[in-house]
C-alpha cells in the first residue's frame, strides 16, 4: 500500500509534466532575432507593451492551472485517508500504551517517551524513511539481477543448474542433461506457492528508530534499530557516560563523544547477550507492538503532512 501511494503519486505527475512541456507553445519573446523579419527590428517600442501583456496573460493561466492542480490533489488526499483505516490501530495503541506520543505539525519526526522506574526513555522516528522508500528501484534491481541469473542459468550445460532435478540423464561429456519440465523456480512449484504467498505478505517498509535510555548519573544507552514486520533488527547499540552525549547539541559534545569508545557492532556481541538485550528492550515497550505502529504511524503523519503541504503552496500561489 505504501509503494502504491508512492506510484500514484509520481506516475501522473511526470506523465503531466512531460505531456505540458510538449504542447505549450513558445512565447515569442524567446525567438531568435536573426529569426524574425527585418520589418519588425525596426518597429517602434511601443510593440513590446504587447508583448509583456501576453505574458503576464500566460502567467496568469498558469497559476490558475497551478492552483486547480493543487486543489485536485487535496482532494484525492482527503479520499485516500477516508478510505484507510488506520486511525483504528494507531488509537488503540496509543491508548492501551505507556507512550506518550510527541507529534509536532510541520516536523517530520515523531517522539515516543515513557519512565521506566528511574530511565526515561525515548523513541524517534521520521517520515522520512517513507519518503526515501522507493519500490520501483528495488523492483528494478531485482528484474534485473533476476535476468542475470536466468542468462547464466541458461548458458550452463547442465552441471550447476541441474541440482535438484528429478528427470535426468548423462550427456556424451560427463554433464547432467535436465528436462524441460524440472526447469522450474521453486517458487513455482504448486507445494510452495503457500510458503512463498506467506513470504510476501511479510514484507513491509522498514522504519527507522532510535532509542535513547537515560538514568541519572548513570548516562545513557543509545540503540539504533529497524521495525519491519513486527520485530526490531537492533543495528548500533552505544553506552555514554552523560546523556547529553548520547545527542549531542553542540560541536564540542559532538567531538567529545566520537573520541569514545562506546562499544562493538551488536552483531558482533555474543548470541545470548543480543538476546537479553532484546529482552531488554521488550520489557521496557520495545516490542513488537511498536514494531508495528511506528511504520502505521509514520504512513499516517506523511499523509497529513503532505495534505497541510499541498495547502500552504495552494495559499502561497493563489
Amino acid at each position: 500500500m505504501l509503494g502504491l501511494r508512492n506510484i500514484a503519486r509520481s506516475a501522473p505527475r511526470s506523465a503531466a509534466r512531460f505531456s505540458s512541456k510538449a504542447i505549450r507553445p513558445q512565447s515569442s519573446l524567446l525567438r531568435p532575432v536573426a529569426a524574425l523579419p527585418a520589418w519588425t527590428q525596426a518597429a517602434p517600442r511601443l510593440a513590446a507593451s504587447f508583448h509583456i501583456s501576453a505574458v503576464r496573460r500566460q502567467e496568469s493561466d498558469v497559476k490558475e492551472e497551478l492552483v486547480a492542480k493543487l486543489q485536485n490533489e487535496i482532494t484525492m488526499e482527503e479520499e485516500l485517508k477516508e478510505d484507510e483505516d488506520l486511525s483504528t490501530n494507531i488509537k488503540e495503541y496509543l491508548e492501551n500504551s505507556s507512550f506518550e506520543l510527541e507529534d509536532k505539525p510541520g516536523h517530520q519526526e515523531v517522539t515516543l517517551t515513557r519512565t521506566f522506574g528511574d530511565e526515561i526513555i525515548r523513541i524517534t522516528f521520521s517520515t522520512a524513511d517513507l519518503n526515501n522508500n522507493v519500490p520501483n528501484e528495488d523492483l528494478a534491481e531485482s528484474a534485473m539481477y533476476d535476468n542475470e541469473v536466468d542468462d547464466i542459468v541458461d548458458g550452463q550445460s547442465g552441471g550447476a543448474n541441474t541440482k535438484g532435478a528429478i528427470n535426468q540423464g548423462s550427456t556424451r561429456n560427463g554433464n547432467i542433461r535436465v528436462a524441460p519440465e524440472d526447469r522450474v523456480a521453486p517458487a513455482d512449484r504448486e507445494e510452495l506457492d503457500d510458503e512463498y504467498d506467506e513470504d510476501m505478505q511479510q514484507q513491509g517498509f522498514p522504519a527507522h528508530a532510535n532509542i535513547r535510555i537515560e538514568r541519572p548519573g548513570k548516562g545513557a544507552l543509545a540503540i539504533d534499530a529497524t521495525a519491519q514486520d513486527g520485530d526490531f533488527i537492533i543495528e548500533d547499540l552505544w553506552y555514554f557516560p552523560s546523556a547529553d552525549l548520547a545527542d549531542p547539541a553542540t560541536a564540542e559534545k559532538d567531538w567529545a563523544r566520537r573520541t569514545l569508545y562506546t562499544g562493538p557492532p551488536f552483531n558482533n556481541l555474543d548470541e545470548d547477550l543480543q538476546v537479553l538485550l532484546e529482552k531488554y528492550l521488550e520489557e521496557r515497550g520495545v516490542n513488537t507492538r511498536m514494531a508495528l505502529f511506528i511504520p502505521d504511524y509514520i504512513d499516517h503523519k506523511e499523509q497529513k503532512e503532505y495534505i497541510r503541504w499541498l495547502n500552504n503552496v495552494k495559499k502561497f500561489v493563489e
